[in-house]
């Protein structure tokens, strides 16, 4: 089955940058996102923690 599906590949011009294309979008993505996540701010990430510890009557209001 690899056989037919990398022959099909190597029969297109310029395919050999596709790898590589979709090395660095995941790796841009993951970067990204670790720095994202590391520089968000500790109080918005203590108040999201404490959402489902919230007071129950203002959920059952809304």
């Amino acid at each position: 089955m690899l056989k037919f599906v990398k022959h099909n590949l190597e029969t297109i011009s310029g395919v050999e940058i596709y790898p590589l294309l979709s090395l660095l979008i995941f790796f841009i993505f993951f970067v990204a996102l670790y720095t994202w996540t590391y520089t968000y701010k500790k109080e918005k990430i203590t108040e999201l923690s404490n959402i489902p510890f919230g007071d129950e009557e203002s959920e059952i209001k809304q």
